[in-house]
């Protein structure tokens, strides 16, 4: 077959490429991405730089953890978005979502008619090719759970490859090739690219589909739940025959759509009666354990780091999968007891002056709900300030307004500031954080706007107290808030 080339400026719909016919080893060495330092596109330049490609990159946003990520694994970067970028002329282009058609880089893209392809398409070329791959996918719990189902594997010998939406800490990575049978990645409802809007998990061919969760997200690419639900259909209608579904059965929204399924379905919850559940959770020390049922009869009784019911959840998703791949029980009790979770979920940065500073990605109204009351009733005698950033496309909107007023029931205390780019938000469509802290008010949480975030900084190192747990909330950078504050404790 010969080269197709697509004018990603001209062209709205899908690039008439074919990875597997058009890129082969053998002909490509110098593999360029554009928008590098989003989380999924670093590891997969980690992955490109593994199998033996020279690979460089450019990103406007670039900030821990990723971009030490990158440093680490000495691939350049260049800080904002070029024509120049693309001299000398790379042999492929892979182009993040967070790319428009009229982006400079994009523009001289087309102008050189380099090859190009999405992230999910180099994905599913360069690494699942020849896998079986086990797809986790929901609004919630993905990047914890495909961690630990990537974990399970690999202390059941079975060598996986995965691309996980974060930083693994047994792993230190977030990817890895493996030379094993299956490879977990972690499904995202989120648009492709802008050349191609659908999104990007129906690009990944799933043996096994975990699905924990479905609400609305995403506002600025879909309309209503209604859409979401209509990918996530898309999904399910993916798996073949063969293979399994794995659901949340406590979501009302997941039921419905199971038996859509041509597969066979394995439910899970901790409410209700799905086939795996949890009938007994105590917390002890830093340990929490948990008995397991499968059908309603004793399974396994586990001992984890992790704590939550929304991460018990996720644990107990990763069971139906262990049990449907045979892995023994020893093997599964050894990863669930040793698995430490992932970099920004629930992370413990460091205790300094008796205040325990955590760091977590929560960003959705259910997230921040369910990472607050994890962190209160684990640490139940001690005062939460939660410091949260609504920072992602649809938290800078109003759309989630009202539910937020509701999300920090647990916290003693709670500090939020102005949101960043809010000049991409129609002005009619913008959130408020002053709005937000008068509605917490009135609930009786003491909760402050604070129009910087270096205001927010002061404001907090002076009102620290011995005792305190401070959680930070953001899907970005944060302004590095969570270190500066724990260095500014002394």
């Amino acid at each position: 077959m010969q080269k197709e080339y697509s004018d990603p400026v001209k062209n709205g719909g899908a690039p008439k490429l074919s990875p597997a016919s058009n890129y082969r080893p053998s002909r490509l060495e110098h593999i360029h991405l554009m928008g590098i330092c989003g989380t999924g596109m670093a590891s997969l330049a980690g992955l490109l730089k593994e199998k033996g490609y020279r690979v460089t990159g450019s990103d406007q946003n670039i900030y821990p953890p990723m971009s030490n990520f990158l440093q680490g694994l000495r691939i350049p970067i260049r800080m904002g978005y070029h024509g120049g970028n693309l001299h000398p002329v790379p042999d492929l282009v892979v182009v993040g979502n967070v790319i428009t058609r009229l982006n400079p880089e994009a523009v001289e893209l087309s102008r050189l008619r380099i090859p190009y392809l999405s992230f999910p398409q180099a994905l599913n070329h360069f690494a699942m090719k020849d896998k079986q791959t086990i797809v986790v996918s929901g609004t919630h719990g993905k990047t914890t759970t495909t961690a630990l189902a990537a974990w399970i594997l690999e202390s059941a010998g079975l060598d996986p490859g995965f691309m996980i939406g974060g930083i693994p800490i047994n792993f230190k990575k977030n990817f890895k090739t493996g030379e094993g049978d299956y490879f977990v990645i972690e499904g995202d409802e989120y648009d492709t690219a802008f050349f191609d809007k659908g999104p990007k998990f129906l690009h990944y061919r799933p043996r096994v589909l975990i699905l924990t969760s479905v609400e609305f997200d995403h506002a600025d690419i879909y309309r209503d739940l209604e859409h979401v639900l209509s990918s996530f259909r898309r999904l399910i209608d993916l798996i073949p025959a063969d293979g399994l579904l794995i659901a949340n059965s406590d979501d009302p929204r997941v039921v419905p759509e199971l038996r859509r399924a041509r597969c066979p379905v394995r439910t899970y919850g901790l409410t209700g009666s799905p086939e795996w559940k949890a009938i007994s959770i105590m917390t002890r020390d830093t340990m929490t354990r948990v008995n397991i049922e499968k059908q309603g009869k004793p399974f396994l009784d586990l001992e984890t780091h992790l704590y939550g019911r929304h991460n018990l959840a996720n644990l107990l998703s990763t069971v139906a999968l262990a049990d449907f791949l045979k892995v023994s029980h020893k093997d599964l009790a050894r990863a669930v007891s040793s698995f430490r979770s992932v970099k920004r979920r629930q992370e413990i940065l460091g205790e300094r002056r008796g205040v325990l500073v955590l760091d977590d990605f929560a960003h959705h109204p259910t997230a921040v709900l369910e990472t607050v009351r994890a962190v209160k009733d684990r640490f139940p005698e001690r005062r939460l300030v939660a410091v949260f950033e609504p920072r992602s496309n649809s938290s800078r909107r109003n759309i989630f307004q009202e539910d937020y007023a509701g999300a920090f029931e647990k916290a003693d205390r709670v500090m939020i500031p102005e949101p960043p780019l809010m000049e991409k938000v129609p002005e009619g469509e913008r959130f408020s954080s002053h709005r937000l802290a008068g509605d917490l008010q009135k609930r009786g949480i003491a909760a402050s706007y604070f129009y910087t975030h270096d205001r927010l900084l002061d404001n907090l190192l002076l009102e620290a107290r011995p005792g305190d747990v401070a959680l930070f909330m953001s899907n970005g950078g944060f302004a590095n808030l969570p270190k500066r504050f724990l260095k500014g404790l002394g």
